[in-house]
């Protein structure tokens, strides 16, 4: 019998999903999902993962689930075909993140290259590094191995992370024997799906950054972000001085999303991007034009979604029992991955009674 195809991903519930989660992943799953080559597809809004650098304001990822839930199916994820549901509802992940911390030492914990930028990032070098936060490869271990993973769609700054997660599971069933799914990563196929930069030319969209541009937002707040805060090129003075693309943030946005369609639709002038950067490259092409015709192919690219979300904001009931109901088929999946594993480690007391009868052996032999 084949093995199953499965894959595992998901968000931190930090905030609205925005353009960058739409490049960097949501668009991949929903072809994934329709592509019909996966057995199952589950997404995990990782919340107890969200908590280990926001433990003070539980609030805020609480606020954000159904913001995210609400972004998953206004891009087209189909809760018919994909399981959406919360980490922090699945008791398994805690037990498995447990006994995977013993497959693990704190010095290797220490050289994972993505969580040291982590740290960095989140400035706990000089705070002191929450526990949680330290562990969090094992915490991800947990989560891929309860589904049985076989593929987990991440971007390269991701795979030191997948990397410990196939390092415990090997030693795990080492240990006690097959019983884990060795995991393969999903790298992103072309340039297009990794993440955009912020608007101001940061290498992430963030919140607190303000630059960020969200799947939810209208018309409006899209134009006033690519035409106040959008950065292009600073030596692109006039219009008739060339211009250079390296760092452009406009075209960087207009590589991930505008097609040959747009600019016979918009921006008839030019065939395609290639001659659109041509013409930039040379000079005689202004940075409005750009950003003009750069606010056209997004407003095309988020109205659906837009549409889509506003249906779905009008039954959050609805959006709640799928929610609900995707946890509660992952409560038993990721239930009895757990049970294997107890079964593995010989520590399922009460469902292997030749455990107490192993006792009774060696009482016997001690008389």
């Amino acid at each position: 019998m084949a093995e199953k195809k499965i894959i595992l991903t998901g968000d931190r519930p930090t905030g609205r999903l925005h353009l960058g989660h739409y490049v960097g992943s949501l668009k991949r799953r929903v072809e994934l999902q329709n592509s019909g080559e996966y057995d199952e597809i589950n997404i995990l809004i990782a919340d107890d993962q969200a908590l280990t650098d926001n433990a003070e304001n539980p609030g805020k990822i609480r606020d954000n689930i159904i913001n995210v839930v609400l972004d998953y199916l206004s891009v087209g994820i189909d809760p018919a075909k994909t399981t959406i549901c919360v980490q922090s509802a699945l008791p398994a992940l805690h037990a498995l993140t447990f006994y995977y911390m013993n497959m693990v030492t704190t010095a290797r914990l220490s050289r994972n290259p993505t969580i040291k930028a982590e740290i960095q990032m989140r400035g706990f070098e000089d705070e002191g590094l929450p526990a949680g936060f330290f562990t969090y490869p094992v915490s991800q271990t947990a989560d891929i191995t309860a589904f049985d993973a076989t593929v987990v769609p991440v971007g390269e700054d991701q795979l030191p992370m997948l990397e410990q997660a196939r390092e415990i599971v090997e030693k795990f069933n080492r240990v006690y024997g097959e019983t884990l799914v060795l995991p393969k990563a999903m790298l992103p196929e072309n340039e297009t799906q990794r993440r955009l930069p912020g608007v101001d030319g940061k290498a992430k969209m963030s919140k607190s950054l303000g630059n960020c541009i969200y799947l939810s937002d209208d018309p409006k707040t899209v134009k006033k972000q690519v035409n106040g805060r959008m950065f292009t090129d600073p030596q692109h003075l006039r219009i008739e001085d060339p211009g250079h693309l390296e760092g452009n943030v406009v075209f960087t946005y207009l590589d991930a999303f505008s097609t040959e369609e747009d600019f016979r639709e918009f921006l008839p002038d030019y065939k395609n991007l290639d001659e659109m950067k041509e013409h930039y490259c040379r000079g005689g092409l202004g940075d409005g034009t750009c950003k003009k015709f750069l606010i056209s192919v997004l407003d095309k690219t988020m109205t659906p979604i837009r549409e889509e979300r506003a249906k779905w904001e009008k039954d959050i009931d609805a959006v709640y029992d799928i929610l609900q109901e995707g946890t509660k088929r992952a409560v038993e999946k990721t239930n009895a991955t757990l049970a294997r594993v107890r079964a593995a480690m010989r520590i399922d007391y009460f469902k292997d009674r030749s455990i107490i009868k192993e006792w009774e052996e060696l009482l016997r032999k001690a008389d």
